[in-house]
């Protein structure tokens, strides 16, 4: 175990984060100025001596994550960023969550250099950091299995800062059950408690054993008590020498319980709520610069050889990073196979040519789309290994299932129907949606592997603070949904999904692919896979469904597909009286009611639109290729909500579809019942094409 140096300069720098978290809140007005101060050693502690890290690189290969879970404290992340010299400067810390600053109130990926997650809604960022666990040990696998541990240039660890409310918040339960069975000694999380949140103390609603719940998940947890003694002492030694146990224990993650008091050590605020999410007000600040030896008449004060001390991080990191070098480059002399699979994984590329991959399917038999996308998913991940996944205890349901491959568990907990290894590829994540998205996230923002997990359309729901924030992120995380309308039936309407399409398609930056078929959904993944930006939600039928026959009979081919929407069918001459526009499971009527239409004397021109957001993205001559404005007899088809679709068809056109809960029975019955079926499609068209004429 290492020994801890710690000196005044040391001390010095601590309390000048503590200034500057008090004095950044002060000047915008709000904020949270409690914790930073009473985390700034534990901050500071692991800047300035435990994680490796570059501060001149903050995408490093080989660095340690940090995640910050309790991320309206942002200072304790920002203030550390400054000291450390990884882009922030004191003008930085002054535009506290002001309009263009890299400071925002919660820290954004992307958006500071050095923040690796958007930590908003909390636990979020607790149950993501799993999720980095895990792709760190899929990785390792992916270019180093075979190599002893602690020695490989893939080897590091998982850091998390997390408060009360992270604790609290269900996510981080599910999260941290799964990441005690997987034994992930490469995850590290130091939980701040300081029992203080927004309603004062914690004791109103948080009485738990947090120690005995997260051993019971099979966590390794020390407590480091700076109250202990009846006095308030920041022991950082004794956090130091718990950081080095956990990261000693590589079979259990570790959970290591500060206990600390908000606000240290303002006088008159420290262990109130008053302190957590408000500025401490001009005396108060003023009186808590005396107690630390500062000019309560300066603000943002830095002495010089405080951050000279700070900034010769890059230094000291200069060093580990040469060490690590050396041995990446002989792993990548010795692995060169290994080496273009991690050279082309990290410029994002799929492998030329593989779209021959890619199964094709019949016409003339029905196929449900979950069928399809589990032949899919098989045949891309033989040649893509970056593609992983799995789904939430519904693996025969979703189809998600990588066959022939081992599940991603230490072998101990295999069984009949599955093998383990730690660097299996098949994701269970239990009956844990809400857990999945995050660490789906989590997997993703940790490296250039591809994950995907799966579960039921209607449980979204639980899933969405995830979703929302990959998308935030513009991050290529994959949802698979299966049993995507009514249709999955007698599961009845507590199953069956209406507005989830539409809520989703709501959030920006959010790709939603509802294919028309077997050979749609085919295209639909590979186009999923060779989009780097923004997360995708692919919905899936649970019933069989017409396999359209593709280049003949007037069908188009899926080229189509990538670009959201297309013409699968068209009227005679390209000159439609009307345009049935669909998705899903609904394309087949919209094609069966164009031939009934015909014997009318209407031509008809089918639609599919798999996604909006790819249709939107295109320009407008290809949109208006598809879409004439001079046709506005227009039906859209969708076995769900309605009213994103007036968009598309505007004020005299019609929508099928439903705006109701719906009802236990076979989903042929429920489609007659509810008004989805070729009939309502031909009757909608007649009606609209009527009011255009």
């Amino acid at each position: 175990m290492s020994e801890l140096a710690w000196d005044e300069i040391d001390r010095r720098a601590v309390d000048t984060a503590r200034v500057l978290a008090a004095d950044a809140v002060e000047k915008v007005g709000n904020g949270h100025p409690g914790t930073a101060m009473s985390l700034a050693p534990a901050a500071y502690l692991l800047y300035q001596r435990v994680l490796r890290h570059d501060p001149t690189d903050t995408h490093w290969l080989g660095r340690d994550r940090f995640i910050l879970s309790a991320g309206h404290s942002s200072l304790t992340q920002y203030v550390q960023l400054y000291l450390g010299g990884f882009g922030l400067e004191l003008d930085d810390l002054k535009t506290l969550r002001t309009w263009g600053s890299l400071t925002p109130g919660h820290p954004e990926y992307g958006h500071t250099k050095g923040v690796e997650i958007t930590t908003g809604p909390l636990g979020q960022g607790l149950a993501s950091a799993v999720g980095f666990a895990y792709a760190a040990r899929y990785e390792r696998g992916l270019f180093d299995p075979d190599a002893a541990a602690g020695t490989s240039p893939f080897d590091h660890h998982v850091f998390v800062v997390a408060g009360d409310g992270d604790l609290q918040e269900g996510v981080t339960a599910e999260a941290g059950s799964l990441a005690g069975h997987q034994q992930l000694g490469n995850l590290i999380a130091i939980y701040d408690s300081n029992q203080i949140s927004i309603e004062d103390d914690t004791n109103v609603a948080f009485t738990e054993d947090v120690q005995a719940r997260y051993e019971a998940y099979g966590w390794q947890v020390q407590v480091v008590d700076w109250k202990k003694t009846g006095e308030y002492v920041e022991d950082v030694a004794a956090l130091h020498s718990a950081i080095e146990a956990a990261k000693a224990e590589t079979a259990k993650p570790s959970l290591i319980i500060l206990k600390t008091i908000i606000g240290w050590p303002a006088p008159g605020k420290q262990n109130t709520g008053k302190i957590h999410g408000s500025a401490l007000g001009a005396d108060e600040l003023a009186a808590t610069k005396k107690v630390l030896g500062f000019d309560p008449e300066e603000t943002f004060a830095v002495a010089d050889d405080v951050i000279a001390h700070t900034r010769s991080l890059a230094e000291r990191a200069a060093s580990d990073r040469a060490a690590w070098q050396e041995s990446f480059d002989a792993w990548a002399a010795a692995n060169p196979e290994r080496k273009t699979l991690l050279d082309r994984l990290e410029a994002a590329t799929l492998p030329d040519g593989i779209e021959d991959a890619l199964p094709t399917f019949e016409a003339g038999k029905d196929v449900s789309t979950r069928a399809a996308s589990g032949v899919v998913l098989n045949a891309l991940a033989a040649e893509l290994p970056e593609l992983w996944g799995g789904s939430a205890d519904l693996a025969e349901s979703n189809l998600t299932t990588i066959k022939d491959a081992k599940s991603f568990i230490p072998a101990e907990w295999s069984t009949h129907e599955w093998s383990g290894d730690p660097y299996g590829r098949v994701l269970h994540f239990g009956i844990r949606e809400h857990a999945m998205g995050a660490i789906v996230n989590g997997i993703k923002l940790h490296g250039p592997t591809r994950p995907f997990g799966g579960t039921f359309l209607i449980f979204s729901d639980y899933m969405r603070p995830a979703v929302r924030l990959a998308a935030l992120m513009d991050i290529p995380s994959v949802f698979v949904w299966t049993h995507d309308s009514v249709a999955l039936g007698e599961d009845g309407p507590t199953h069956q999904p209406i507005e989830q399409l539409a809520t989703l398609r709501l959030i920006p930056n959010f790709t939603v692919v509802r294919p028309a078929d077997a050979n749609e959904t085919a295209a639909a993944w590979l186009e999923i896979l060779r989009r780097q930006g923004g997360p995708t939600g692919i919905a899936l039928t649970r019933q069989n469904i017409a396999v359209f026959p593709r280049g003949e009979n007037g069908f188009a081919t899926t080229e189509g597909v990538a670009k959201g929407a297309y013409v699968l069918i068209d009227a005679p001459d390209a000159k439609p009286d009307v345009v049935l526009i669909a998705t899903g499971s609904e394309v087949q009527l919209a094609v069966v009611a164009r031939e009934t239409l015909a014997e009318e004397g209407i031509n008809a021109r089918v639609v599919s639109a798999p996604s909006l957001e790819w249709f939107a993205e295109q320009d407008a001559a290809y949109r208006e290729s598809v879409l004439p404005a001079a046709v506005t007899a227009r039906v859209s088809i969708e076995a769900g909500a309605t009213g994103l679709w007036r968009g598309l068809v505007g004020d005299r056109g019609r929508t099928v579809g439903i705006d109701h809960f719906g009802a236990s029975a076979d989903y042929k019955t429920l489609f007659e019942k509810f008004g989805v079926t070729a009939e309502a499609v031909v009757e909608a068209a007649r009606a609209t094409v009527k009011e255009n004429a």
